[in-house]
């Protein structure tokens, strides 16, 4: 029998044909069923974007309304729900306090596991997908006031999927400037091909599990600082540079210690993240609108992209997404913890969208290895053992 190839990290190894999105790292391209990501962050909404992904094609009106009713009318959780973060360490991280409460959303919204006829019942898998999408803002953003010893702000049913978040975060309806720039951060954040936390999806999905462990699976994934806890660890980089002229020290120290840049640098992208370039024009448009266009961070980020270009750029490395929306997630006032699920709450429509294309042509991940371990061992008893 031949030797399997071993490829680390399966890169470059196909695991599935997907129609959901594409990715040119050559040229910096990134299309959502075929619409290229900068189109969707100047026209489309959250809303009709994550329709988009699940179904496939750009929602007629009827069905975008119909949509966005249902996410409107299930963001509540049940009291239970809780009552369990309740008695969470208000010390944990907020990625640990979400990967528990979507796995326990599986208990009081109960899916068994998916019969044949489930699985081709388009209608029930949009509602399933609907709920869940519908309801991670509100577990974050209820995390944000309990933490604090709070009342969490129950939903508001006037107002979008972006704005609703920043309104029970705060208390305060949002200025539709900030809700419009969040509202294109999740469309930016939505979907990414097969990235950890999404392949996470697949390997769980084809097992027939509820699409309850399928996301706390994912999001369990997205947690690591190598996906989606980055941008969370740019915030910490820029803080500790400081000043513009700590940035270029700054970057030969951690160059010739071999040490990551966070916010640079991706496994597809040969040149920059299409994302990064409009986070980065989302930046500039708070910047100048609120009168931040000379903050520290934004200054030193700026220098920093600039002299890391300087000296990577050469070795096809270039900011990513997590550089800008850090930044400006954080001079919108939010907290850095609450960073990554942001993301999650984004990327909730993507690993949904791949749950159900998965479910349509399901087979089990099953995966081998090269095996590098010992052979024909004799057992030892333990008094002869030394």
């Amino acid at each position: 029998m031949a030797e399997a190839t071993y490829a680390p990290g399966l890169e470059g190894v196909p695991v599935t044909h997907s129609g959901i999105s594409h990715i040119d790292g050559s040229i910096g391209l990134l299309e959502y069923r075929g619409y290229a990501i900068g189109m969707l962050a100047e026209h489309s909404s959250y809303e009709e974007t994550a329709l988009l992904l699940l179904d496939g094609e750009l929602p007629p009106a009827a069905a975008l309304t119909s949509f966005d009713a249902g996410l409107r009318a299930h963001r509540r959780v049940k009291y239970n729900i809780r009552e369990l973060m309740k008695y969470m360490p208000v010390t944990g991280h907020p990625m640990d306090m979400l990967h528990c409460a979507v796995a326990s959303l599986g208990m009081f919204y109960p899916q068994q596991e998916l019969s044949d006829a489930e699985r081709e019942n388009v209608p029930h898998l949009d509602a399933m997908a609907m709920r869940i999408i519908a309801r991670i803002p509100t577990i974050v953003a209820m995390w944000e006031q309990m933490r604090y010893g709070n009342d969490p702000i129950p939903p508001h049913p006037d107002l979008g999927h972006a704005a609703n978040f920043l309104y029970m975060l705060s208390g305060q309806e949002p200025d539709p400037e900030l809700a419009r720039i969040l509202d294109i951060c999740l469309i930016l954040h939505a979907e990414h091909t097969i990235n950890a936390s999404t392949f996470a999806v697949l390997v769980s999905s084809s097992t027939l599990t509820n699409p309850y462990h399928v996301i706390a699976g994912a999001i369990g994934a997205l947690a690591g600082p190598l996906h989606g806890g980055a941008n969370q660890k740019v915030v910490e980089m820029l803080t500790e540079i400081g000043s513009v002229e700590r940035v270029p020290g700054y970057l030969d120290e951690k160059l010739a210690r071999k040490e990551k840049i966070w916010g640079f640098g991706h496994r597809v992208y040969k040149t920059r993240d299409p994302r990064a370039g409009i986070l980065k024009g989302l930046m500039e448009r708070l910047a100048a609108r609120s009168g931040l266009k000379h903050t520290r961070l934004f200054e030193v980020a700026q220098a920093v992209e600039l002299a890391a270009g300087e000296r990577l750029a050469s070795k096809g490395i270039h900011a990513n997404v997590d550089f800008y929306s850090g930044v400006l997630y954080h001079e919108m006032g939010i907290k850095a913890d609450l960073f990554t699920p942001i993301f999650a709450m984004a990327r909730s429509a993507g690993w949904l969208a791949h749950w159900r294309e998965q479910l349509a042509n399901n087979r089990i991940f099953r995966p081998t290895q090269v095996y590098v371990g010992q052979h024909g061992n004799t057992y030892v008893p333990l008094t002869e053992r030394g």
